[in-house]
């Protein structure tokens, strides 16, 4: 990450003696390994290690060790294959799970990192660097909430600690509570003038709808740091709401070229590609949206609405009941899936989603005489 330090994590290697037949030789090749990959010869490491496991294939220490190597050169999931069989062998241990959840966190899954960190400091409840991890992902999938029941009742443990300060800063006023909110705003522009701190300021005045202030504060962060997370994202978010729709797509550009999962560019862009029929593109950027948030209906709305414009109506059928499913009252999904019917000569079902329509419609009307 390029804020705050969030976390000072090492891969845990594990250490352990040997304790099955051709046991000598697995421990030497076991701590010739280890002397390798501690030398940061990971290539050497990993062929070390492979020939170990011939002899024991089932040992966590070598596995997990071995899952570290390749996550040290870039090679994630074949890490994450590592750690999931030391963790078949372990499944008790706290180090190999944590290493998995930052298999995946380092390389942008954070939904699949948050069950293992779940598990990690439900264990050790004083496991501060996972607590950060966990608080980071919660961040960057959209669950605001969560980040603020996770930290708020840990202040104790964190005292001082600015990545702690951000995470809770951050969740709180994407949550609209702002008042607490400016309480980690302060104590980050305490610490002295800083890219984090504008961006919270940011955050507060998009909260607002104060879009020319956000503009002002997000600009100012990502001349001090542009690199930092969701800063061009949110600041493309206040140009946008100016209308300044060419500034706004240079901005989520720029988010993506370092930070390829940050949500609202994802989103933002494929709007837009979808808008100008640029129909590949605009499936690339709300596909990985709806990868990073799951639930998210707008992302599920615009895939679903992509996936009926170029023609793939079985598809848009599929998405667009689930919508209607978690979201029964959406006028607006409704008429797509009765689009999508009537093309699939789904006669029967059109005509279910057309008396849906009309009653939501007429609902709505009532509700607006009622308060006029």
């Amino acid at each position: 990450m390029a804020r705050f330090p969030i976390v000072s994590i090492l891969l845990v290697l594990i250490a352990a003696p040997a304790r099955a037949q051709n046991a000598q030789d697995f421990e030497r090749l076991f701590v010739r390994a280890l002397e390798l990959q501690q030398a940061g010869d990971m290539l050497g490491a990993i062929d070390t290690y492979k020939a170990a496991l011939a002899i024991i294939p089932d040992r966590a220490d070598a596995l997990s060790n071995l899952g570290a190597a390749y996550v040290r050169l870039g090679q994630y999931d074949d890490g994450i294959a590592q750690y999931e069989g030391a963790l078949k062998s372990d499944p008790t241990s706290n180090a190999v799970r944590l290493n998995l959840a930052l298999a995946y966190y380092k390389s942008a899954r954070p939904n699949q990192a948050i069950p293992q960190l779940k598990r990690v400091v439900s264990s050790d409840p004083e496991a501060k660097s996972a607590y950060l991890v966990l608080a980071d992902c919660y961040l960057q999938t959209g669950q605001d909430q969560e980040l603020v029941a996770l930290l708020k009742p840990r202040e104790q443990m964190f005292g001082s600690d600015l990545a702690y300060t951000y995470l809770l800063g951050t969740a709180l006023l994407r949550t609209g509570d702002t008042g607490e909110g400016q309480k980690y705003v302060d104590k980050i522009f305490g610490a002295g003038e800083s890219a984090e701190a504008h961006l919270l300021m940011g955050i507060a005045h998009l909260g607002q709808q104060d879009y020319p202030a956000a503009k002002t504060e997000l600009e100012r962060a990502v001349r001090l740091n542009p690199r930092l997370p969701t800063a061009h994202s949110l600041y493309g978010r206040s140009l946008l709401a100016l209308g300044e729709q060419a500034a706004a797509e240079r901005a989520f550009r720029e988010e993506l070229d370092f930070n390829v999962n940050d949500f609202e560019a994802n989103l933002q862009l494929g709007n837009q590609r979808k808008s100008v029929q640029k129909f590949a593109e605009a499936s690339t950027y709300l596909e990985r949206a709806t990868t990073i948030r799951p639930k998210d209906l707008t992302a599920r709305k615009l895939l679903a609405s992509l996936r009926l414009q170029t023609g793939k109506v079985e598809e848009a059928v599929t998405m667009l009941e689930a919508i209607v499913k978690d979201a029964p009252d959406l006028v607006e999904a409704h008429v797509q899936l009765a689009t999508a019917y009537n093309r699939l000569k789904r006669k029967d079902d059109a005509e279910r989603e057309k008396a849906i329509i009309d009653r939501l419609n007429a609902e709505a009307q009532a509700k607006q005489r009622g308060g006029t």
